[in-house]
């Protein structure tokens, strides 16, 4: 079976947010890690080169895959924001009405910047995520390192 591309490094958030040239790109990100760590309470840690995660769960799908996954996280990207936060939870279409500019992917939410969202919908959304994380990988959830 094939191993996990994406799992906890050794690479410092704090690096990986200092390194995003466009100023702007880089204060949103700033934004969206505090964001995050005060919905989870856990602190950021890297996920392969590119995803800034937090808290995890262990997964195992009927295939027999399994493995290890930040329960929410974000990613700069050269595009928009990645924000990752439905791992199979249902997402809620009345607070994404709310949610301002936005694309939606499968477990994926894509944003331009933060200026063009309303931050405390996204905050619900996120904690709805975790929450709704929990409940489907209940005897898996692994709570991060504490701040």
């Amino acid at each position: 079976m094939a191993e996990a591309r994406t799992k906890p490094t050794t690479q410092t958030v704090a690096s990986y947010l200092d390194a995003i040239e466009d100023q702007t790109r880089r204060k949103d990100c700033k934004q969206l890690a505090a964001l995050m760590k005060r919905v989870t309470g856990c602190v950021p840690k890297m996920w392969g080169p590119g995803i800034v995660g937090f808290d995890q769960y262990h997964y195992r799908y009927a295939s027999g895959h399994e493995g290890d996954s930040c329960i929410v996280g974000f990613s700069a990207r050269k595009g928009p924001i990645s924000i990752y936060m439905a791992a199979g939870c249902d997402v809620d279409h009345g607070l994404l009405a709310q949610l301002g500019k936005h694309k939606m992917g499968k477990a994926c939410l894509y944003v331009s910047n933060l200026a063009a969202v309303n931050l405390p919908v996204l905050e619900k959304m996120l904690a709805r995520a975790v929450a709704g994380t929990k409940r489907r990988y209940p005897a898996n959830a692994k709570k991060g390192p504490t701040p």
